[in-house]
């Protein structure tokens, strides 16, 4: 996808687009590092725009794994619907709020690692509250939440929320980005 269709979505989402430019290979690769490749693994991704996330968690993960992406943009899902075809990716267009039920509907256990780019800045309180309380709520007890920001003000949010967050920062992508690793 080009990145004036990304800049026009960005424009024009409403505030369901939080970036101006698809993530860099360096957040995505710094990202992943959290995640244990070498088992079966679930894993739901929020927010997977342009499946930079959604590409590279597929060439990562083994043959029994599975993915579930969680896009609310419906250019976005198309996108990614028309560019991959994998056995063990399922793609729904809605909203991360929903994504409890969602996971119950196509029978998605609890989940190892929940991968989000959702602009959590933007997004209003009580919706961001009601997304993290419902990744809570689907995790494992062993389970991680990993989130990306441009900022650090959901921090408080996610103290609250987990029992441990860790950040990290990569200045190798535009904007530079704070990675959240959060567990419960």
């Amino acid at each position: 996808m080009s990145n004036s269709n990304f800049i026009n979505e960005f424009v024009n989402g409403s505030n369901h687009v939080g970036a101006i430019a698809p993530s860099t290979k360096f957040l995505v690769n710094k990202m992943l590092t959290k995640v244990d490749f070498n088992r079966d693994i679930s894993i739901v991704e929020l927010g997977p725009g342009t499946g930079v996330f959604t590409t590279k968690l597929l060439k990562k993960m083994n043959f029994n794994s599975k993915l579930l992406s969680i896009e609310l943009n419906p250019f976005f899902a198309s996108k990614i619907d028309a560019k991959i075809n994998d056995n063990r990716f399922t793609l729904v267009c809605d909203s991360a709020e929903k994504i409890e039920n969602i996971c119950q509907s196509i029978n998605f256990p609890k989940v190892d690692y929940i991968i989000s780019s959702l602009p959590l800045a933007v997004l209003p309180s009580r919706l961001k509250i009601n997304i993290i309380n419902e990744c809570k709520n689907i995790l494992m007890d062993s389970g991680s939440f990993l989130q990306f920001q441009y900022s650090l003000n959901a921090k408080n949010l996610l103290n609250k929320k987990f029992n441990e967050v860790n950040i990290s920062f990569t200045p190798l992508n535009l904007p530079p980005a704070f990675i959240y690793h959060c567990t419960t």
